[in-house]
C-alpha cells in the first residue's frame, strides 16, 4: 500500500473559491485527512473570515480522499458558521464521502443549508415538547388508573390477597402521625376565619353569624381540601419516594420476576389506608377548625361557648357532612394513586426520585383543586 508522508499530504489538496450570486462556494480538490487537517481547516476558516458571506456552499466534487477526521472538521466548520448566522451547505458528495458523513453526522448528507434556530422557533419547539409531555403523562396516568382499578376490584373479590398489616401500617403513617399537624393548622385556620369574619360583620352588628360562617366554611370546603393538601405533602410524597427508591434498587423488578403484581402489592394497601384515614382526619380538622373559631368567639366577640356551638350546629346539615366525607375519600384515592404512579415512573438515580416526588405533590394538589371545583358545581345543582 502506498503511504503518504506528511509533506506529501500538504501537496495533495487544493482549496479554491468563487462567489456565485449571493453564495460563496468553496471547492475542495484532492486528499483531505488527519495529516493535513490543521492546515486545510485554517485555510477554509481564513477564507470565510475574509469574505464574511451570508451563505456558504462547500463543493466536494473534486474530493479523491476523505477520512473521518477531515469529515468531522468540515462538520465543525459548518457548526461554527451556524453560530455566526451563516448558512452552510455541503454539496456534490459522492457515495464514499456520504458513507463517511453518515457515520459522523447524518444531517451532513442533506443539501439544505443549516439554519440557526430563531427565538420563535425555540419557543414553538418548547411548546410542542410540553404538549407532547402532557399527552404522554396523561396516557401514563390513564393506564395506571386502569391497572389500579383492576387490582382494587380483584382485591375486593379476593380479600385474602390484601395485606392487612400493610394497610394498618400506612393508616398509622398517614393518619395517626398526621394528627398533630392537621389539628394545629385547623385551629389556626379557624382562628383566622373567625377573626377576619368579625372584622367585616361587626360593621353591621352581625357578630352572631361568625360561628355559622366558620363552621360552614370548615365543613363544606376548608376541612376536606386543607386536610387533603396536608396529606398530599406528607404521605403522597412519601409514597412516591418509597416506590421510586424501590425501582432504583430494582426491588420492583425483583417482585415482578418472582411473579408478584407490583401495583397490587405496593399500591392497593396504600389506597385503602388513605381512603379510610383521610375522612377521619377531615372530621378531626373540622372539629379543630370550629374550636379555633370558638376561641375567638369567646375571647373577642363576647359570645358564650354554648351560644357559639348552638349557632354552629344550626348551620351544619347532615348533607354537608356526608358530602365533605365523600370529597375526602375521593381526595384520598387521588393522593395515593398519583403518589404511587409517580413512584413507578422513576427510572434511574436519586435525581429521578426527587423529581417525581415533587411531581407527585404538585400533581396531587392540582387534581384536588380541580376535583373540588367539580364537586362545588355539581353539589350546587344537586341540592
Amino acid at each position: 500500500m502506498f503511504m503518504h508522508s506528511e509533506q506529501d499530504w500538504l501537496k495533495l489538496y487544493k482549496i479554491s473559491s468563487e462567489k456565485k450570486n449571493s453564495i460563496f462556494v468553496i471547492y475542495l480538490t484532492g486528499d483531505f485527512g488527519l495529516k493535513n487537517l490543521k492546515v486545510f481547516t485554517e485555510e477554509i476558516k481564513q477564507l470565510i473570515y475574509q469574505q464574511k458571506p451570508q451563505e456558504i456552499s462547500i463543493d466536494f466534487s473534486g474530493i479523491s480522499y476523505l477520512d473521518s477526521a477531515a469529515a468531522l472538521a468540515v462538520i465543525q466548520i459548518q457548526k461554527d458558521a451556524a453560530v455566526a448566522n451563516i448558512n452552510c451547505s455541503l454539496v456534490n458528495l459522492n457515495e464514499e464521502t456520504k458513507g463517511i458523513f453518515s457515520v459522523i453526522h447524518e444531517q451532513a448528507l442533506t443539501k439544505t443549508p443549516f439554519k440557526a434556530k430563531t427565538r420563535q422557533d425555540l419557543f414553538l419547539i418548547q411548546v410542542g415538547e410540553l404538549f407532547l409531555h402532557l399527552i404522554r403523562d396523561f396516557e401514563n396516568v390513564v393506564t395506571f388508573v386502569g391497572e389500579l382499578l383492576s387490582d382494587i376490584f380483584y382485591t375486593i373479590i379476593h380479600p385474602r390477597s390484601l395485606r392487612i398489616k400493610d394497610v394498618l401500617f400506612y393508616m398509622k403513617r398517614a393518619g395517626v402521625d398526621g394528627l398533630p399537624i392537621v389539628g394545629l393548622i385547623s385551629v389556626l385556620i379557624g382562628l383566622i376565619i373567625a377573626f377576619m369574619s368579625f372584622l367585616q360583620l361587626k360593621q353591621v352588628g352581625a357578630n352572631i353569624y361568625v360561628p355559622s360562617l366558620v363552621s360552614f366554611a370548615m365543613v363544606k370546603e376548608l376541612g376536606p381540601i386543607m386536610t387533603a393538601i396536608l396529606v398530599a405533602g406528607r404521605s403522597g410524597s412519601a409514597f412516591a419516594a418509597e416506590i421510586g427508591t424501590m425501582v432504583v434498587n430494582e426491588e420492583v423488578d425483583a417482585l415482578s420476576t418472582m411473579g408478584f403484581d407490583a401495583v397490587r402489592l405496593l399500591t392497593v394497601p396504600k389506597v385503602f389506608a388513605m381512603i379510610i384515614v383521610v375522612p377521619v382526619l377531615t372530621i378531626y380538622a373540622d372539629f379543630f377548625g370550629v374550636f379555633g373559631g370558638l376561641i375567638v368567639g369567646v375571647t373577642g366577640l363576647d359570645l358564650t361557648a354554648n351560644t357559639y356551638l348552638t349557632q354552629s350546629l344550626k348551620t351544619i346539615k347532615v348533607f354537608d357532612v356526608v358530602t365533605s366525607l365523600a370529597k375526602a375519600a375521593v381526595f384520598a384515592g387521588l393522593i395515593a394513586g398519583i403518589g404511587c404512579q409517580r413512584g413507578f415512573q422513576v427510572r434511574a438515580g436519586a435525581q429521578d426520585v426527587g423529581k417525581f416526588t415533587t411531581s407527585a405533590v404538585v400533581s396531587a394538589i392540582f387534581l384536588i383543586v380541580v376535583v373540588d371545583s367539580i364537586f362545588a358545581v355539581t353539589l350546587y345543582y344537586i341540592r
